[in-house]
């Protein structure tokens, strides 16, 4: 898995544009999102326009950095028959998988340590207060991701179509998932609903984790929608996953 991780590591470095992307789309939506964002909007919810930013931001990072990026990955490598090749080795399908998506969950981890620095130098917010739940609601956004992104591989043929067919768990994470709205200001049926969404489940672990908030009957809550987000997209991908072009 550590060489399959250098060499697309290697690969990724080589993608400008990926790269590119990852870095400045998170900081001009936050950028976008705080200018654009009244503190009556958050009225009751016990959030600064600050806080609101900074944590979608971190959600922004794990959907581009590791899902949208790993889509392409995925794609790119079946498309050259690359994982067709490596499963002729000793690599299980696992560690292919693994260590494709090691560079992207490595990058979406080190941009989220610049965010919370920001946050904590720049933008007045305080350090995270439950860094062990901060951690965990990142750790599972991106083992999430990495395997929601293995399973829309399965239905994009091509790199360039890739673009397309991540967009549906983009906007539904954007506008659902609380990454800059907070469920709390919804009306109650519309966020019971988005309670149940993939990313729902890690953005409040880690909203919680860097300000707070959230109970402990609610942090468990996330993670278990989480976890059984996870369990589901696992089980898929071992199924629908594929590994050769379509002929």
């Amino acid at each position: 898995m550590a060489a399959l991780g250098r060499a697309e590591a290697a690969l990724l470095a080589r993608n400008r544009t990926a790269i590119l992307v990852s870095l400045l789309m998170p900081a001009a939506m936050v950028l976008a999102m705080k200018s654009a964002m009244k503190e009556s909007v958050l009225d009751g919810t016990g959030l600064s326009v600050a806080g609101a930013a900074l944590t979608g931001g971190i959600g922004i990072v794990l959907l581009q950095a590791v899902y949208m990026n790993l889509v392409s990955a995925y794609v790119a490598r079946r498309e050259d028959l690359v994982l067709k090749r490596l499963r002729t080795g000793e690599v299980t399908d696992r560690e292919i998988l693994v260590g494709t998506a090691l560079p992207s969950a490595a990058l979406a981890l080190a941009q989220t340590a610049v965010i919370v620095a920001a946050g904590t130098a720049f933008f007045g917010l305080a350090a995270p207060r439950r860094p062990e739940l901060l951690l965990a609601g990142l750790l599972l956004g991106v083992v999430l991701l990495a395997a929601l992104a293995a399973l829309t591989s399965a239905v994009t043929r091509t790199v360039q179509t890739s673009q397309l067919t991540t967009l549906p768990l983009f906007f539904i994470s954007m506008m659902g998932s609380g990454l800059f709205v907070p469920l709390d200001v919804l009306p109650d049926r519309m966020a019971a609903v988005c309670e149940l969404l993939p990313l729902t489940g890690a953005m409040t672990l880690v909203r919680t984790g860097w300000l707070g908030g959230a109970d402990g009957s609610e942090a468990l809550m996330a993670a278990g929608t989480g976890l059984a987000w996870t369990v589901i997209a696992v089980f898929a991908v071992r199924h629908r996953f594929r590994w050769e072009p379509r002929r």
